[in-house]
């Protein structure tokens, strides 16, 4: 009877002690296993701190740094309009104005009421003008409707109009010329029909050195 009460307590004492042993077992499979499960969190952290910095550097905006700023220079006027503008004026005035103009052509043919030879020695010819009262050689430019011709007085003319207020006889081709920018039909014909030319505006450039007068245009004869 003692001896089966001793059997017992001593299978109750191995029954706890195995199964201690069993608790520790397990326990301390439970302790192995537990850093690596918990590496796992840590690592992804970690990995997730050390992708941050690549998406913040995609996402920030890039800084446009400033155009360089150019101050535009003032455009330098050409010399040579200045010239050209001076040229296109010609020499100045030395007196000037207005009168109805008709036009000559004296080569002693007759024709048109031809006079003879005009009365400078000179021959008839291209801008060759002639005037009641200015000396011979005078320069003069006439101009109409924006066309110019530079000439000379070589003959004395108008006679009877010049009293009537045409102070200048234009040769036939500078008549033509100054009317419409075109040539006459022949050196006595202007091909018009137009005889006078009014608002013609002269310029005496220089003074000749003939038989005249100085000054506004007179009539002839006086």
């Amino acid at each position: 009877m003692q001896q089966r009460a001793i059997n017992v307590v001593l299978t109750g004492v191995t029954g706890t002690a195995l199964a201690g042993m069993l608790v520790a077992g397990v326990a301390a499979a439970s302790d192995d296993s537990a850093p690596q499960k918990q590496f796992k969190p840590e690592r992804a952290v970690a990995a997730q701190e050390h992708k941050a910095p690549r998406q913040d550097a995609l996402k920030a905006p890039e800084k446009k740094q400033p155009a360089a700023k150019t101050e535009a220079k003032p455009a330098e006027k050409p010399a040579v309009a200045k010239d050209s503008n001076n040229a296109k004026k010609g020499p100045k005035a030395l007196l000037s104005g207005k009168t109805t103009s008709s036009y000559f052509w004296d080569d002693g043919s007759g024709v048109r009421g031809d006079t003879g030879a005009p009365a400078s020695g000179k021959a008839m010819q291209k801008g060759m003008f002639a005037s009641p009262s200015w000396p011979m050689l005078t320069k003069v430019r006439v101009t109409y409707k924006g066309r110019s011709i530079t000439g000379f007085v070589g003959d004395r003319g108008p006679g009877e109009p010049s009293h009537r207020g045409v102070m200048l006889d234009l040769d036939t081709y500078t008549f033509r010329y100054l009317l419409d920018g075109k040539k006459p039909a022949s050196k006595y014909n202007a091909g018009t029909g137009e005889g006078h030319l009014k608002g013609v505006k002269w310029e005496v450039l220089s003074w000749g050195s003939g038989a005249g007068k100085k000054g506004k245009p007179r009539p002839f004869g006086s």
